[in-house]
C-alpha cells in the first residue's frame, strides 16, 4: 500500500468529532484550505449545489441571536441557545441550493460529501471540527438569516477550532454486520423480489464472503 493509501485510510479512521476546542482565532488561511476541500466532493452531474457561510467574530452572536428569539422560553434557556455559536471561534453554515432539474437527493447527497470532506481536511490540518445539526436547520428565520432560497436545505454547521482535546475513538460496527456480498443465491431472491414479487420487500441480512 502506497504512503498516499495510508495517509487517507488513516485520516478517516483517526478523524474524530471534536467538541471541545479553544477560543484562538483560526488562521484565514486553514479555513480557506477546509471550503477548498469540500468543493472537490463528488457530486452527480457537477452541479455544485453547496453554499457556505462563514462566521466569526460578532456573526456568531448575531446567529445566536435569532436561534434564541422565541419569547415562549425561558429566559435561562434562550441564553443557553443563544451561547451555542460561542463554542467555537469558527462556524460555518453548510446549505444546498438544489438545482431544480436534478434530484433533490443528489444535491443533498453532494452537500453531505462536502462536509465530510471538510471534517477530514480540519483534522489533516490540526484543527477539531464537529457537523451539528438540531432544529435550527429547519428554521425558516434561520434560513432567511443566509438569504437561502426556500427550496434550499441547510444541512448543518461545522464548528471548527483548535482542539482543547480529543475524545477517544467510539465503538464501530465492523462492515461485516451491515454489508451483503451477492452470490448466486442471494442475486436470485433479489431479483425475484424486485420482479417476480415472490419475495416480500424487507431487511436483507448481511452475509459474509466466500
Amino acid at each position: 500500500m502506497t504512503s498516499q493509501a495510508d495517509a487517507v485510510l488513516a485520516a478517516i479512521r483517526e478523524r474524530r468529532s471534536v467538541k471541545q476546542v479553544r477560543l484562538d482565532p483560526v488562521p484565514r488561511d486553514l479555513i480557506e484550505q477546509v471550503l477548498e476541500a469540500a468543493v472537490w466532493a463528488p457530486n452527480h452531474h457537477l452541479t455544485q449545489p453547496w453554499r457556505f457561510f462563514v462566521l466569526t467574530g460578532s456573526a456568531r452572536d448575531a446567529l445566536g441571536e435569532v436561534l434564541a428569539r422565541d419569547p415562549a422560553l425561558s429566559a435561562d434557556k434562550r441564553e443557553a441557545i443563544r451561547q451555542k455559536p460561542l463554542r467555537a471561534p469558527v462556524v460555518i453554515a453548510v446549505a444546498v441550493e438544489p438545482d431544480p432539474r436534478r434530484p433533490l437527493l443528489d444535491e443533498i447527497a453532494a452537500g453531505v460529501a462536502a462536509i465530510q470532506n471538510m471534517l477530514l481536511a480540519a483534522h489533516a490540518l490540526g484543527l477539531g471540527a464537529i457537523w451539528r445539526t438540531g432544529r435550527a436547520i429547519e428554521d425558516p428565520a434561520v434560513k432567511a438569516f443566509f438569504g437561502l432560497s426556500d427550496r434550499a436545505v441547510l444541512l448543518g454547521f461545522v464548528y471548527l477550532g483548535f482542539p482543547a482535546s480529543v475524545p477517544e475513538p467510539p465503538a464501530r460496527r465492523p462492515a461485516s454486520e451491515c454489508t451483503m456480498w451477492f452470490d448466486a443465491a442471494t442475486t436470485a431472491a433479489a431479483r425475484a423480489r424486485a420482479l417476480d414479487g415472490s419475495s416480500p420487500a424487507g431487511t436483507v441480512e448481511p452475509t459474509s464472503a466466500t
